[in-house]
């Protein structure tokens, strides 16, 4: 009964501990998905615990992370200056297609960095995040499953900065 119905006592230090950790773990994700939109540099993983700590943002050990993550989001947003940062994408897409469907990918893009057009017109630009979705479904419905989307990275790194790998 007890082996198959009951809970496993935890630790007062151990439950702080653990959320300690997830606290951590918000903040890292949080770090990771927005920059300031001033310098487009991304925020440091401190700065995010000191912001969510003048929140007084309390970790919910029973959601996941990610979810928690972009609640933090949406509070912090209210005090500081914060905004998506941007994915690096390249499409690979065929000739026939290829022009009419970058018109109607235009209003989604932010940034073309690169354009080739030899066998296949491919375009390297920066998105929203929030137009991923809605990207991918234009390329796959468009094409037919011809086109090729890849996510080359998930962050904004402004000219000058060093990418550590």
């Amino acid at each position: 009964q007890i082996l198959s119905k009951g809970e496993l006592q935890v630790s007062d230090k151990e439950h702080h501990t653990q959320l300690e950790q997830m606290f951590r773990d918000i903040a890292t994700i949080v770090a990771d998905k927005c920059v300031n939109p001033e310098t487009k540099r991304p925020y440091t993983v401190i700065l995010i615990e000191r912001a969510m700590k003048d929140i007084h943002y309390s970790v919910k050990p029973n959601k996941s992370t990610k979810q928690q993550a972009l609640e933090v989001i949406r509070q912090l947003k209210e005090t500081m200056q914060m905004e998506g940062a941007h994915m690096r994408l390249r499409f690979i897409l065929p000739p026939k297609e290829g022009k009419k469907l970058k018109e109607k990918l235009k209003p989604l893009i932010k940034v073309i960095e690169s354009e080739d057009f030899q066998e296949q017109l491919e375009i390297v630009c920066l998105v929203d995040p929030g137009c991923f979705r809605e990207i991918d479904e234009l390329i796959r419905s468009e094409t037919k499953g011809k086109g090729s989307l890849e996510v080359l990275s998930r962050k904004d790194v402004e000219e000058g900065d060093e990418k550590l790998e």
